[in-house]
C-alpha cells in the first residue's frame, strides 16, 4: 500500500512578519500603475518594456544590458515632474511597505537625478524629506533616507553629495551610498566622500559584489568602512571574505528577484541566500527596484522559504537582521524585535491581533 505523503505544516504569514526594508531605490519603488498614469498625465512616452511587456526582461551583466536597464530607469524617473508626484511616490511606497509588514523603510536617492526639476540639490532633499514625513504620518511606517552617489560620475560629485548628506544627518538622512555599475568606478576612488559622511555619523552603505566579484565587496569593507553593502552576493566566492563580513557584523542587502532579473544568477535557487546565512553573514532582504523587477519585499521572503528552505525561525532571524542593520532609533528597533518574537511565538497560520503591520512606531522619525 502506497504511503500517504506527510501532512503539510502550516506556515506563518510573511505579510504579518514585522521587518525593515533597507534596499529600495527611489524611482524604483514606484507602483507600475502610477508610472503609467503619470506618464500619460505628464506627456511622457513609455516604451513597450514599461507598458505591454512589463516587467521588462533585463540582462545587465554586459554593458549594453546595463545601459538598457539604466535607460528604462531614467525614463521612469522622468515622469516625476512636480512636487505632488514625489509626495505620491513616497506615500504609496509607505502604504505598500505597511501592507507587507515593514515598520521601517530606508529609501535610497541620488538627488542629482531630480535637482534640475526641483530647484537644485538642497530643495530636492528638502522635498523628499518633507514627503517622507507626510508618508510616515499617514502610514505609521518609519522612513529615513540614504543619499547615494553615482559610481559612473566623478568622485568630486560624490563629495558634494556627501557634504549635502552630512548637513541633513540629524534631519532624516541616515546613510551615504554608492550605486550604479560597479564596473565603472572602484570603491577606492570614492574614499574621500565616504570619509566626509563618516565624520557626520552616517552609515556607509555602498553597492558591491553584484556585477563584480568578492574583491569589490572587500574594497567596500576595507576602504569605505561599509556597515552595509547593497547586494554583496559575490562574497560567497571567498570563504575568508565571508569570515570578515561575519566578524565585522556587516549586513548584506540581498535582493533575490533583482539578482535574477539582472542576470547576476540564472534562477532564484542560484542566489546564495542559504550559503551566506549559514556562514553567519547578516542578511537583510530587499526588493531593489520593484518597478523594474515586478516584485516587492515579501516576495523575497517567499523565495527564502519556498526555494531556499528557510524555516519560520530562520525567516524571523532574517527580519531581525534587517532591523538590527537599520538606522532606526533604538525604541523603534526594540518594538520591531519584540513583534518579531511575538510572530514566531504565535500560531502558524499568520493570525495576529493587529494585522500585518502590528502597532505603529511610537515616535517620529526626526
Amino acid at each position: 500500500m502506497k504511503a500517504s505523503p506527510p501532512p503539510t505544516r502550516p506556515a506563518r504569514s510573511i505579510a504579518a512578519l514585522p521587518k525593515a526594508h533597507l534596499h529600495l531605490h527611489f524611482t524604483g519603488s514606484m507602483r507600475h500603475s502610477t508610472l503609467v498614469e503619470l506618464a500619460e498625465r505628464r506627456g511622457v512616452h513609455l516604451p513597450a518594456a514599461l507598458v505591454d511587456n512589463w516587467p521588462p526582461e533585463l540582462h545587465a551583466t554586459d554593458e549594453r544590458g546595463w545601459f538598457r536597464f539604466q535607460r528604462l530607469y531614467d525614463i521612469a524617473r522622468s515622469v516625476l515632474r512636480r512636487p505632488e508626484d514625489v509626495r505620491r511616490l513616497l506615500r504609496e511606497a509607505a502604504e505598500d511597505e505597511a501592507a507587507e509588514g515593514s515598520g521601517w523603510l530606508e529609501i535610497q536617492v541620488d538627488p542629482s537625478g531630480y535637482a534640475a526639476r526641483f530647484g537644485g540639490l538642497t530643495p530636492t532633499v528638502d522635498l523628499v524629506l518633507d514627503a517622507a514625513r507626510d508618508a510616515e504620518e499617514a502610514t505609521g511606517v518609519g522612513i529615513a533616507v540614504i543619499i547615494a552617489a553615482n559610481r559612473t560620475r566623478h568622485p568630486l560629485d560624490a563629495k558634494t553629495l556627501a557634504r549635502l548628506a552630512a548637513r541633513y544627518a540629524d534631519r532624516g538622512v541616515v546613510g551615504f551610498g554608492l550605486s550604479n555599475d560597479e564596473r565603472r568606478g572602484r570603491a577606492y576612488d570614492f574614499e574621500g566622500a565616504f570619509r566626509i559622511a563618516d565624520r557626520a555619523g552616517l552609515l556607509s552603505d555602498p553597492h558591491g559584489g553584484e556585477l563584480l566579484g568578492p574583491a569589490s565587496v572587500r574594497e567596500c569593507v576595507e576602504t569605505l568602512g561599509a556597515h552595509r553593502i547593497g547586494h554583496g552576493v559575490r562574497a560567497v566566492e571567498d570563504p575568508r571574505l565571508l569570515d570578515l563580513l561575519a566578524s565585522r557584523g556587516v549586513t548584506l542587502e540581498v535582493c533575490p528577484s533583482s539578482n535574477v532579473g539582472l542576470g547576476v544568477v540564472a534562477a532564484p535557487e542560484d542566489v546564495p541566500v542559504r550559503a551566506l546565512f549559514d556562514a553567519g553573514v547578516r542578511i537583510a532582504l530587499g526588493a531593489d527596484d520593484p518597478l523594474l523587477f515586478g516584485s516587492r519585499l515579501n516576495r523575497q521572503y517567499e523565495l527564502a522559504r519556498g526555494v531556499h528552505g528557510f524555516s519560520d525561525p530562520e525567516l524571523a532571524e532574517l527580519a531581525r537582521c534587517s532591523v538590527r542593520g537599520s538606522a532606526a532609533p533604538e525604541d523603534v528597533k526594540k518594538g520591531l524585535l519584540g513583534r518579531i518574537d511575538a510572530w514566531l511565538e504565535g500560531p502558524p497560520d499568520g493570525a495576529s491581533g493587529d494585522g500585518p503591520t502590528g502597532t505603529r512606531p511610537q515616535r517620529p522619525v526626526r
